[in-house]
């Protein structure tokens, strides 16, 4: 009878100790979290469909045991996002493997992607759950449709593309004018935008004939006829007053003229 009576003290003494194991625990975990933070910067994230959305959260070094996680809304109807044990295959972890930068990536972003998002730390309970014991202030994701505006690189190469259009048109209609012009000219008949504009030729310019400079700047005397010629019988050439200079083109020669005296037959 002594030996079941110890027996039953030293169970009960067992009892009691295990008893107090979810004290010690909680204790535990107070002390650990002394001093714990969790930091959401992101008060609101704009993104566009197709884009990679970046959702920041950072926790101090120690703390109690337990995982962080990431959940779309709160209360009854919250979603998780990630989850180490469960990772999805559009959300990722900035920085792999890191025990305080839990900064996720969620790629190929979705209309349905609108919310807010919050970054929670969990802790480990005696019977290991996991119990929330802290929570960032949350990021409001709005996503954004396709944007009207097309890219730089786009809008560049379309004025390009138009540039160059306008530089084959513009090639194309001087190069009709230009050959309506020839026609027109050989024709004598300008007409239109395109005729050529008639460039006068003065005496002396380049692409003039040197002889008939000459003859335009040389006035002739009166010919007589070959009758009146054989009834001359002697000439007076007489030098003529000096006129005055005229402006001369490069390459012509001063000409001086006389009179002819015939005699009365």
């Amino acid at each position: 009878m002594a030996a079941l009576r110890a027996a039953l003290l030293l169970a009960r003494l067992l009892l009691g100790q295990l008893s107090l194991v979810p004290v010690w625990l909680s204790g535990a975990n107070a002390q650990a979290g002394q001093g714990f933070q969790l930091h959401q910067p992101q008060k609101e994230a704009f993104v566009r469909v197709g884009e990679t959305l970046t959702l920041s959260c950072t926790v101090t070094k120690g703390g109690l045991n337990g995982p962080v996680k990431w959940l779309k809304g709160w209360g009854s109807g919250n979603e998780t996002i990630y989850d180490q044990k469960d990772p999805s295959s559009r959300v990722t972890r900035a920085v792999y493997g890191s025990n305080t930068d839990f900064t996720i990536l969620i790629s190929d972003v979705r209309p349905e992607d609108n919310g807010t998002y919050y970054c929670v730390k969990f802790c480990k309970t005696a019977t290991g759950d996991d119990e929330l014991y802290r929570r960032g202030e949350g990021t409001e994701v709005v996503v954004q449709g396709t944007s009207p505006f097309p890219s730089v690189e786009v809008a560049t190469a379309v004025l390009f593309f138009l540039l160059l259009i306008f530089i084959l048109i513009f090639c194309v209609y001087h190069k009709k004018c230009r050959g309506e012009g020839q026609s027109q000219g050989a024709a004598g008949a300008p007409a239109g935008c395109c005729s050529p504009i008639p460039i006068l030729s003065c005496a002396g310019s380049p692409g003039t004939p040197r002889s008939n400079v000459r003859d335009a700047e040389t006035p002739r005397p009166p010919q007589q006829s070959r009758e009146q010629d054989k009834d001359i019988h002697y000439a007076d050439l007489q030098p003529l007053h000096e006129a005055p200079q005229r402006s001369q083109s490069p390459g012509t020669d001063r000409s001086e003229y006389a009179s002819i005296r015939a005699a009365a037959k």
